[in-house]
């Protein structure tokens, strides 16, 4: 008889259940099974692994929350406890949306009015101004209804507590914007004006500055990889407009990017000594056929800087994958100095010393210490 009873009560139980209801719990249960694939489909190819399985289980955690949510308010929550709970679902189920509904957004945007560009092998859509700015008004718009929805279900009914409410997240922006303003709109003045794109490769400062590859150019940052270090550096939008940014992506002329190597050799060795080892080493490279270098074009040789211990002489050659600078000097390092071994030239800068005696210059005589260069 008990068991008769306990069937009946939970069939009237069941009854109360509407069709909406089982078709909402029915989805969130399959989101829940696939939310790795559907996570994974939304989400970038370089969207990190750790990043990924948060994402997944955010996912899952709200498809689960709005179950529990739907479940308590048919089954558990009386006529006092109805009115809050149907409130919490609500609003659960409104953040859930709205952040489904930008993020689906941004992805459309950005496969509709971004730029597919291969990056270091690799083939991916990057953002472009139209897709910036499209991204950040769909999200106000999302954000703006969210938030006008939000505040009609907490109760705030009158014009004046919905002002109140509002007006507070306004002063709340107007009190940060110095904080995250300049770096959204730097942002955006880099991705209009095409002064850098993603994958080009920069150097910031001089000619001895840091060399990396523009990564992605989010919101408030722009992430560059190090060449060198092989690592991920993030530079805040607004001090890298400040900075002196040479784009060595964006070619003067079409015979790519003009590099120069220094080398410091002392003042007892002729000029032409020094150019005649210096095409030795060329003759090399055009025979291997280094890597990454435009060997079409003549050697470019001159003498840099007459310095007080050793005169700077300069090569220069042309490379269309300034990505491989760093490696191509080293090579071409490895030509140079071979070939000075052969012509018997030292690349280590001498020590110089003036004498005097009684009062008298006497010539500078070259010392027998020498430093690398």
């Amino acid at each position: 008889m008990d068991g008769r009873l306990n069937w009946d009560r939970l069939a009237g139980l069941l009854e109360r259940v509407d069709g909406l209801t089982w078709g909402v719990v029915a989805v969130n249960l399959v989101l829940i099974l696939f939310a790795r694939h559907l996570v994974r489909l939304a989400s970038g190819h370089d969207t990190p692994p750790a990043l990924l399985r948060l994402r997944v289980h955010v996912f899952q955690s709200l498809n689960l929350a709005i179950v529990l949510g739907f479940v308590y308010w048919h089954f558990f929550s009386g006529d006092a406890q109805g009115h809050w709970a149907r409130t919490a679902l609500g609003i659960l189920v409104l953040i859930y949306l709205a952040y489904l509904v930008a993020h689906l957004l941004g992805i459309w945007i950005l496969r509709r009015f971004g730029k597919r560009k291969q990056i270091r092998g690799e083939w991916r859509w990057v953002e472009t101004y139209q897709s910036r700015l499209l991204t950040l008004v769909s999200r106000l718009l999302v954000f703006v209804v969210t938030l006008i929805t939000l505040v009609r279900m907490l109760g705030f009914e009158s014009l004046l507590e919905a002002g109140g409410v509002l007006g507070f997240i306004g002063v709340l922006l107007a009190m940060t914007q110095a904080t995250w303003a300049p770096d959204l709109f730097s942002g955006l003045i880099l991705l209009n004006s095409n002064v850098l794109e993603e994958g080009d490769v920069l150097r910031i400062g001089g000619e001895d500055g840091f060399l990396g590859v523009v990564f992605k150019t989010k919101m408030f940052h722009t992430e560059i990889l190090d060449l060198v270090a092989n690592h991920r550096l993030l530079v805040r939008n607004a001090a890298l407009r400040d900075r002196v940014i040479h784009n060595l992506s964006k070619f003067a002329s079409a015979r790519g990017v003009r590099d120069r190597l220094a080398f410091n050799i002392g003042y007892d060795v002729c000029p032409a000594q020094v150019r005649a080892m210096l095409e030795d080493a060329w003759s090399q490279v055009v025979e291997d056929q280094a890597e990454g270098v435009e060997i079409q074009f003549p050697l470019e040789t001159g003498l840099e800087n007459t310095g007080d211990h050793a005169l700077e002489w300069g090569l220069f050659y042309y490379t269309k994958t300034p990505e491989r600078i760093p490696a191509i000097r080293r090579t071409l390092n490895e030509y140079v100095l071979e070939a000075a071994n052969r012509h018997g030239i030292s690349l280590a800068t001498p020590l110089t010393h003036e004498v005097r005696l009684q009062g008298k210059d006497v010539a500078p005589e070259l010392g027998p210490d020498r430093r690398a260069g």
